[in-house]
């Protein structure tokens, strides 16, 4: 199954960014995770249908209103089987 890397730049902690990744996940029923980093960005992991995830990256590209994305980046992809699912938030 297809899945995607990102980590995401901006003003995206502490501003319901996470809870926003997590329902749209869910609502496209993808497996994986999201997680702030230390460095102030967030990253996530998300497994799912081409079209599913594609979808995915559109809303996360524009984030909740209170967001502000500066840039998404692709990382290398993970394995599937670390992604979870529901979709949750990893600490």
């Amino acid at each position: 199954m297809p899945n995607v890397h990102l980590e995401v730049r901006g003003r995206v902690q502490g501003v319901g960014f996470r809870w926003f990744v997590v329902e749209t996940a869910n609502e496209l029923n993808l497996a994986g995770w999201v997680r702030n980093t230390p460095s102030g960005s967030v990253e996530i992991a998300a497994s799912g249908t081409a079209e599913e995830l594609a979808r995915f990256e559109r809303a996360v590209k524009s984030g909740p209103r209170a967001a502000r994305v500066e840039s998404v980046r692709i990382l290398p992809p993970l394995e599937v089987d670390q992604l979870r699912s529901p979709f949750e938030i990893a600490r």
